[in-house]
Formats: structure tokens, sequence, C-alpha cells
């Protein structure tokens, strides 16, 4: 585990039909730590690599604590035992499914129903483990104002390291990079029918991932943490 520039902790689905399409979908298996081709679907408004340009790095998961440096007088192997030991506090979390849309100009897969059971475990894992958080560098800080922010996400920029966490938490699991309108669509109708038939309905949270960033700016999945509370 050790080597990594950034962590995170990450839902990421177990092995199977999901994580395997989605997988190829953006083109890397975290996993595996390895390139996967992209599937061949008809009718794409762009080739697969473009659309998923941006997400590609990270593989298919849904962001629960987001990457940080470790801080200073911490090693890997702290925080792995504080993650596993989290988990063991920190019950399954169950909704209704998932569904194929759109967030903030992105294609992701979004929770069905009910998801405050979500937000509660994200929160959870955001405070439970940011002892371990190094403070962002002033130039990571200007990245993510640069979209603009409301004073309460500043607050919580300047809190937690970043600024959609907490009650402005939104899960989703993304598949594109931002795109105009009318491509979301185009592209939604192409992934749609071949999603549809993976995607869990009810969907239960019974795990979450520790994740590190390589040299190389890609994401690998180097553990995973039952949720036994």
């Amino acid at each position: 585990m050790d080597g990594f520039t950034r962590y995170a902790l990450f839902y990421a689905p177990p092995p199977g039909p999901l994580a395997e399409f989605c997988a190829a979908w953006l083109g890397w298996d975290p996993r595996q730590g390895r390139k996967v081709a992209h599937p061949a679907l008809p009718g794409l408004p762009m080739p697969a690599a473009e659309i998923t340009e941006t997400p590609h790095k990270y593989g298919f998961h849904a962001t629960l604590k987001p990457p940080f440096r470790l801080a200073e007088g911490f090693d890997v192997a702290e925080l792995h035992n504080a993650a596993e030991a989290l988990a063991a506090t920190l019950p399954a979390v169950l909704i209704d499914g998932l569904r194929l849309g759109s967030i903030e100009g992105f294609l992701a897969l979004l929770p069905e129903g009910e998801a405050t059971g979500l937000a509660l475990l994200a929160a959870r894992i955001v405070e439970a483990l940011d002892v371990f958080r190094a403070q962002p560098e002033e130039d990571e800080l200007a990245r993510r104002r640069a979209g603009g922010l409301s004073s309460r996400q500043e607050a919580l920029l300047q809190r937690w390291g970043y600024p959609y966490v907490m009650e402005e938490f939104r899960f989703h699991m993304t598949l594109s990079g931002r795109l105009p309108a009318t491509e979301i669509e185009a592209v939604k109708a192409c992934l749609g029918p071949v999603l549809e038939p993976l995607l869990p309905r009810p969907f239960r949270i019974r795990e979450f991932c520790l994740f590190g960033e390589g040299q190389d700016g890609r994401f690998h999945n180097l553990h995973r943490y039952t949720l036994s509370g």
C-alpha cells in the first residue's frame, strides 16, 4: 500500500457484471491496476475514450472521502487499520436501487429513493478518518474555488478539505466527463440498454474501499472493508 501520492475512501462494487462492464467503459480496472479495452457501443456521439477521459484515471467508484495526502506522522498502515476498525462499527446501507442519470453535466449512476443512509455513511467516514488528511495546498484550494462555491461550501472546504461533503454530499458513480445536454442524452441512450439489466434493485452497500493514486495519476483499489456494525 506504500508508494501512493494520495489516498481516498471510495465505494466500488464487488467483482461482477456491473463492475466489469463499468471498468471497461472507463478503460481502467482499479482492482487489477490495468487498462482495459472500451466496449464497442454503436451510436456514441464520440469515442468512449473521449467521453470518459476525466473519470478514466479514478476507475468506477463513488467518492466517500475524497482524495487526500497523508498527514505528517502517519503512514498508510495506520490508515488501513483505522479504516478496518471503522468499517466494523458501520452498518450496511440499503436503498431502492441505482439509475442512470446526470449530475452537474456528468453522466453517472445515481441512487433511487431515500438516500439519507448513504450520506450518513459518507459523513462518518469523512469525520472519523480526517486525522490522516494533510491540509490541502493553496493551488488545490484555488482549483476547488474556481467553479464558484457557496458560503457553506467554502466553509466545508476549509474544514474538511473538500466542498461537497456532509450536507453537500451527493452519492454518484461517474461515467463521463462534463458533456453538453444533447451529448449526455445521446450517450445515455447508448449506455442505458446495456447498463439497465446490470443495475442492482435493491442496492446494498456492504463495504467501502481504500484507493491509492499511483505515480502515473491512476487510482488503484488497495483494500476492501466489510461494513459489519
